[in-house]
């Protein structure tokens, strides 16, 4: 009797798991889209070849990381990194560089360096670094993510010495 009882029992544990639905879980609504990522399409990408969409220093995807973007021309060649961190890391080998820029946050358009405001410290997180650093074209820009966000507004000069402070 013991031995049926347990066939049944078993038989319904059975039955009931195998039609149990599983709740649908949608995949994509769990995905956070990070700050400084942008859709392919918006993004410039400055370098050729194989490895064109990877930072030149630490290898990580220009497009995931494109609103904290450099790009300088080195040895005739376009070199393009993820961070100020990166461009930091590569000047810290005494390499000289022309027509450095980086990406406006807000036009997406790459600008020079020297003509950039610097949003350094803000609430959104940073590239390769935990003090972030975003740059914008104008003033006013820079003074709105600083006051949704927070952060300090420097030049380029002041931005990569903060970068350089990981080192």
């Amino acid at each position: 009797m013991l031995k049926i009882v347990s066939i049944i029992v078993l038989s319904i544990l059975f039955v009931g798991c195998s039609t149990t639905k599983k709740p649908q879980v949608n995949k994509t609504s769990h995905k956070h889209k990070m700050f400084q990522s942008v859709n392919p399409k918006d993004a410039t990408l400055t370098q050729s070849g194989k490895n064109k969409n990877s930072c030149a220093i630490c290898g990580m995807n220009l497009t995931k990381f494109y609103k904290t973007s450099h790009t300088v021309v080195y040895e005739n060649k376009n070199v393009q990194y993820c961070s100020i961190h990166c461009l930091a890391d590569h000047l810290e080998k005494g390499i000289e560089v022309k027509n450095p820029r980086v990406v406006d946050v807000t036009s997406l358009k790459f600008i020079p360096v020297l003509e950039a405001y610097y949003v350094v410290g803000s609430k959104v997180r940073g590239t390769m670094s935990r003090v972030s650093k975003y740059a914008f074209s104008s003033i006013e820009d820079a003074k709105k993510f600083q006051a949704t966000y927070g952060g300090k507004i420097v030049d380029f000069n002041a931005a990569l010495e903060v970068a350089q402070e990981d080192f």
